[in-house]
């Protein structure tokens, strides 16, 4: 073979392996990502809730509350206010304190009512298929936040930081479960580091609502 055509020869072979690379990776069907737009976007929030303040082993509180929600992307929004007033009911341990060993009520620090604001991530939002007859929408958000409690003999203020999720019913009504536990601070003397968990169902009408 004369050797003056050996490079072109290379050369030729060089080009049709990639023209035949070139032509695989057109034929290779492209990735689809399967992301979906959310089908739900809140904005303004309205909620009507009624929780339990399950932890005091001397009182149970029952509260009905009112909170104001923005939201301002589908991962971010603001729980700028809201409020809440406990009723509250002894426990059998408390009773028996005051029956057997004359404790007196006012030894009870009790909530009466409280206030705060939270910060509420939401990174996960999902559908679901019940029975393959529906599909449900819903959301998962984190809750951080401060709260401020009344009890029975001063107000102290505490550090949220809990967990939610919300039911899509249509677009403006949905149904919301948040569970959060506040760390109370001390202020005074005789007082101590408190925990205070809240369980709160919540209906929420989202205004200028979009789907």
């Amino acid at each position: 073979m004369n050797t003056r055509l050996m490079p072109s020869l290379f050369l030729a072979c060089a080009l049709a392996a990639s023209s035949a690379s070139a032509q695989d990776a057109a034929d290779e069907p492209q990735a689809v990502s399967a992301v979906q737009e959310r089908a739900y976007r809140m904005q303004h929030e309205f909620a009507l809730s009624v929780g339990l303040l399950p932890l005091d082993p001397f009182s149970k509180g029952l509260f009905a509350q009112g909170s104001y929600t923005a939201h301002f992307t589908d991962t971010f929004a603001w729980q700028i206010g809201r409020g809440a007033y406990s009723f509250t009911a002894k426990t059998e341990l408390r009773s028996q304190l005051e029956r057997d060993f004359g404790f007196l009520p006012t030894a009870f620090d009790e909530i009466q009512f409280f206030f705060g604001t939270d910060i509420l991530w939401k990174p996960l939002y999902g559908k679901l298929s019940v029975t393959n007859k529906w599909v449900v929408h819903g959301e998962f958000f984190l809750i951080f936040g401060a709260t401020v409690f009344k009890f029975t003999k001063a107000l102290r203020p505490g550090v949220d930081i809990g967990l939610g999720g919300r039911l899509f019913l249509n677009k403006v009504l949905s149904l919301r479960v948040d569970v959060v536990d506040t760390v109370v601070i001390p202020l005074g003397a005789g007082q101590t580091l408190t925990n205070v968990m809240a369980m709160t169902l919540s209906l929420g009408i989202n205004i200028s609502a979009t789907e």
